[in-house]
């Protein structure tokens, strides 16, 4: 009598087993990211996912899909969590609590969806069972490339796979100045893609002896193998380019870190605090020499009138040193978040406008619909509008290329720019967040920095700020919650990168090869 009830258990204990493997490789890619920074597993922790889905002949590749984006995403962004608690503005603990779980399993979700539609469209793949095992990597490879390129166009996006990378793997991370972040995805997928049609092919002959079984799955362990060395020396061999830096192309740049804590900045006490300390370090700064001072993201909250009646617009009077300060511009009857460029004479000659507002901490979603529901449930100000993504910015020191915080995901903004801007500058306020968030928006600068060709300046409110060359080597690195300011020597650059030059040219080319596998392919089964 208990027969039939053991094959419908162990078939659900498979599928729990099956899931919980999905999730946990997901836990292992979200490892990759910082603060862990286990780079390494990348290259291993998509491939149980792969295993599964080309495995199976039933519809479990979404909820495969589901776990492993649950695992890699949810873990990778729970720095999230940490603007909780807003009781310090106000809001109730239990009000800010769900706030903050809500912008978690949002996000979390909205990652998650990236890698169900993967699996979609990997089942699909996989419904071709006479398809050549190595043309599916490739398929699979475009399709998650696709993907990352598709989300990265919306106003959420973050974890590219690539990321995964930075700062450890620096000679992968310059296969980003071929076609940018999109050659290291395509690079890391590839490789686990063929890890799991290794699997795959010794499972087919999982009868055989061991040796055959060997065999069986080398062609593709082998590739991967080379894959590996074959990306690394290619990368390798741009790393290792020789700096060329004319000594009239050198600039010394200064970068005050105020931290000033939100909760301080909330009050008039920070405000002051906030005109103490950037005044007092633009003046150390003036006097070591340097040749312009960036500060973070809206280091002082004051539009470009308000900024004429403060110390600080005094003392650049005073001591006749540019400014690159990140305040707010005026539209209208809203504002910008914005890097102001003000000259030795005190003029604001140029302003750069954030491009990539945060969603619900600057703006309002729809807000034409939800708006009021909305405004009350949410303590951020959200009366800021988004500047143009063509943005060309002139400094007394030519061209520059600029970005502010959540800009730093956005590499098209980036590359942009850089057709004729020399220098990156970039402004943050990280202090929203746990302490995992700021190694994660370094990482991302880097990966711009390398990806340009670019020397990087960042000024941050409360760490990290830095400085980075264009082979991504951070020369200086702030601590985290203490004041600096600190001087550095850099270059301007007008080298262009085949990235710069064509953009993202990779992915729409290995579709297109890609397709006519497909097709290829397809004819073939018709004709049998």
């Amino acid at each position: 009598m208990l027969l039939p009830f053991r094959n419908p258990l162990a078939r659900l204990n498979r599928q729990l087993f099956e899931i919980g493997l999905a999730l946990g490789s997901g836990i292992l890619m979200g490892l990759t990211f910082a603060p862990v920074e286990a780079w390494y597993l990348a290259w291993v922790a998509l491939a149980p996912l792969w295993y599964l889905i080309c495995r199976q002949q039933h519809s479990a590749a979404i909820i495969y899909g589901l776990g492993w984006g649950i695992g890699c995403y949810g873990l990778a962004l729970s720095w999230i969590f940490g603007i909780h608690p807003m009781t310090w503005m106000g809001v109730p603990f239990l009000a800010s609590l769900g706030i903050a779980t809500f912008c978690l399993t949002f996000i979390t979700l909205w990652g998650a969806s990236l890698v169900i539609f993967w699996s979609i469209g990997m089942r699909f793949i996989n419904s071709k069972s006479q398809l050549n095992p190595f043309i599916r990597v490739l398929l699979g490879t475009v399709l998650w490339c696709g993907l990352e390129e598709l989300y990265s166009l919306t106003d959420l996006w973050w974890t590219s796979i690539a990321m995964t990378q930075s700062p450890h793997n620096l000679a992968i991370l310059h296969l980003g100045q071929l076609s940018g972040p999109t050659t290291v995805t395509g690079g890391i997928v590839l490789v686990n893609g063929l890890i799991a049609e290794g699997c795959l092919a010794i499972e087919q002959g999982r009868h055989l002896k061991i040796f055959q079984k060997i065999r069986y799955g080398f062609p593709y362990f082998g590739s991967a193998i080379a894959s590996l060395i074959v990306f690394h020396s290619i990368g390798s061999y741009l790393a290792n380019q020789l700096l060329v830096e004319p000594i009239e192309s050198s600039l010394k740049i200064g970068v005050i870190q105020g931290n000033i804590s939100n909760e301080v900045r909330h009050y008039q006490s920070g405000y002051d605090l906030a005109m103490d300390r950037y005044t007092s370090g633009y003046k150390s700064l003036a006097d070591e020499g340097v040749a312009a001072v960036v500060t973070p993201e809206t280091a002082l909250p004051y539009t470009e009138s308000q900024i004429k009646r403060t110390s600080f617009y005094q003392a650049i009077l005073t001591q006749k040193v540019p400014v690159f300060m990140g305040g707010f511009g005026e539209a209208g009857r809203k504002m910008t978040n914005s890097i102001l460029t003000i000259d030795g004479e005190g003029r604001v000659i140029s302003r750069y406008n954030k491009s990539k507002l945060v969603p619900l901490g600057e703006y309002i979603p729809f807000e034409q619909f939800i708006g009021k529901l909305i405004s009350t449930i949410s303590p951020f100000d959200l009366n800021l509008i988004a500047g143009n993504f063509d943005q060309i910015v002139h400094t007394p020191f030519g061209n520059f290329i600029f970005g502010i915080c959540y800009d730093s995901a956005y590499p098209e903004n980036f590359r942009r720019q850089a057709q004729t801007g020399q220098l990156i500058i970039t402004a943050s306020n990280d202090a929203h967040y746990s302490s995992g968030m700021p190694p994660q928006h370094h990482a991302l600068n880097l990966m711009r920095a390398i990806e340009t060709d670019r020397w990087m300046v960042n000024a941050s409110n409360t760490g990290y700020s830095t400085f980075i060359d264009p082979h991504g080597r951070t020369q200086w690195i702030s601590k985290l919650n203490e004041f600096a300011a600190h001087s550095h020597q850099i270059y301007r650059r007008n080298t262009q990168t085949l990235y710069v030059r064509f953009g993202n040219w990779l992915t729409p080319l290995l579709f297109a090869i890609g397709l006519i596998l497909f097709i290829w392919h397809s004819r073939l089964e018709m004709l049998k």
